[in-house]
């Protein structure tokens, strides 16, 4: 099996998400183009990174117009620098 390991303090995010068609209320389909760009995304795989705050596997927030998309054995992913991460997403219980 071969998987992508990031080199140097790279993160690899994988970007695949529902593929469900989404409509408006009144019918009109709402194509992928015209989607914004989602800025959460769970990680896949950590480069050299000295004491991440990550661990694989996490859900994790980013900025915007980051990173490098590719395509590697049909799944949709996100190249980017560790220093371009903002934070993790967090589960806690409600008061």
């Amino acid at each position: 099996m071969k998987e992508l390991q990031p080199l140097n303090e790279n993160v690899i995010l994988d970007m695949s998400s529902d593929k469900a068609e989404q409509r408006t209320a009144s019918g009109i389909i709402i194509p992928d183009t015209a989607k914004e760009k989602p800025q959460t995304a769970k990680v896949l795989a950590i480069g050299t990174i000295e004491n991440p705050a990550i661990a694989i596997g996490d859900t994790v927030l980013f900025k915007k117009y980051s990173g490098t998309e590719l395509g590697y054995e049909g799944k949709k992913m996100l190249v980017i620098p560790y220093a371009d991460l903002l934070a993790k997403v967090v589960e806690t219980d409600e008061i």
